[in-house]
């Protein structure tokens, strides 16, 4: 009994300290960041007494030591949220960090852009990195673009309802190179959903979010049909769409341009899931999104829908390979010099990124909107017919593509009339 009575006064004398170290937390970062104790004080993680030091450890005690106080990863987060996780980890989002670094322009731009989080790191920072990537993260000075669950439910509050609210994927998921958030906001699914949050719908209305479509009942192992490039393996049986198809593979590279074989940079791109690589992967996520269709409208209604979107992807893709054919045909002749650090005289999309469409390295014009019909252009038509967005799908897709070749074929046009001249 004595002994019982022992271990229980060194459990509440335990406890009583442990405490008192959370109450000193609170204090010290009442007056330093009040907004992170409010933000907490108000989560679910107070109301399950889930304190300062589950996530940060108990070595970091005054402003002295601030250095010893831990920065949690994913992996703190799974110890309670394994199944979401879980999730996360086969998401496409958990392949952001690895695709931005995967890319040549990441190396080039300002670190405060890219690791700083105020350029592409602050969307793409999402991912679940090695140790050797966080040390070299911390050598550099940044040790807070550690975890990815706070992009979207943001620390301390860390709430669900926040990030099942449509503007949680506004920061980025809008503007220039993705312009999801305008796209959905701007179309039916997104106006309903104001109309309702201002009292002009019924709540309980039927107004899709980002979320009930792409991460449906919380799932969080999020994907799409076609991906971010809008290409897929096995090709299309359509002659016309899979050359094409095989034309744009070439010029992200993935293809070798004179062989057709596979680069290892097919390995990159199938490595970070950004295409769906089997007919069954490919019919696993459109089946995903026709049952979340089917929550509102018929099974046919949908399928014709979405059938109209690989349609006008189809068509898109029709523009776009001429126009690389028209820059290829350039490099053939000698009439624009490939790139130093490309391996073939054809043109290379994942390089022009580097330069983010800017004209410098000795990027010509042509160049210059050849990359744009494609990162551009062809993304807001084919993602505007699956958002049902008629100004994207259009006016800022397919009619700027047009364009765009029309643009194309006069430079090409131009440039070949003074080769010939300069070279009587």
């Amino acid at each position: 009994m004595r002994n019982v009575m022992l271990a229980l006064l060194l459990c509440l004398v335990t406890a009583g300290s442990l405490w008192a170290a959370e109450e000193n937390c609170i204090v010290c970062h009442s007056k330093i960041t009040p907004g992170q104790v409010q933000d907490w004080r108000v989560s679910a993680h107070a109301e399950n007494d889930v304190t300062c030091s589950e996530c940060h450890g108990d070595a970091h005690t005054s402003a002295k030591d601030v250095a010893k106080a831990k920065l949690p990863d994913e992996h703190k987060c799974q110890e309670c949220h394994a199944e979401q996780f879980e999730q996360f980890a086969h998401s496409k989002h958990n392949f952001g960090w690895t695709s931005l670094n995967a890319m040549p322009i990441t190396h080039v731009e300002p670190d405060e852009l890219m690791e700083g989080g105020r350029g592409c790191g602050g969307c793409h920072n999402m991912g679940i990195k090695t140790e050797a990537q966080k040390k070299e993260l911390r050598a550099k000075g940044y040790r807070y673009q550690n975890n990815s669950c706070d992009e979207c439910h943001t620390r301390h509050s860390f709430s669900k309802k926040e990030a099942q609210d449509p503007r949680a994927c506004q920061q980025c998921h809008m503007g220039y190179d993705h312009p999801q958030w305008e796209m959905w906001s701007s179309a039916k699914h997104g106006t309903r959903w104001f109309a309702r949050e201002a009292g002009r719908l019924p709540t309980d209305a039927k107004a899709p979010t980002c979320q009930q479509c792409h991460l449906p009942d919380g799932n969080h192992s999020n994907h799409t049909a076609w991906g971010f490039f809008g290409v897929r393996l096995p090709l299309p049986e359509d002659p016309q769409w899979k050359a094409d198809q095989i034309t744009i593979l070439k010029a992200m590279g993935v293809l070798n341009p004179f062989t057709g074989e596979p680069t290892p940079r097919l390995k990159l791109v199938q490595s970070v899931d950004m295409i769906r690589s089997t007919k069954e992967a490919f019919d696993t996520e459109r089946n995903k999104m026709i049952a979340t269709c089917k929550k509102c409208h018929s099974e046919k209604y949908a399928r014709t829908q979405l059938e109209m979107g690989d349609s006008m992807l189809r068509k898109a893709d029709h523009l776009l390979a001429k126009g690389i054919r028209i820059v290829a045909a350039l490099y053939k002749d000698g009439i624009l010099k490939k790139p130093t650090e490309y391996a073939f005289a054809y043109p290379d999309f994942l390089y022009f990124m580097r330069t983010n469409g800017a004209k410098i390295d000795g990027m010509s014009h042509i160049e210059q909107v050849l990359f744009q019909m494609y990162m551009k252009h062809r993304m807001r038509t084919y993602q505007g017919q699956f958002h049902v967005n008629p100004d994207y799908a259009y006016w800022y897709g397919w009619a700027m593509m047009t364009k765009d070749l029309g643009e194309i074929e006069e430079l090409a046009h131009t440039l070949r009339a003074n080769y010939k001249v300069n070279h009587k």
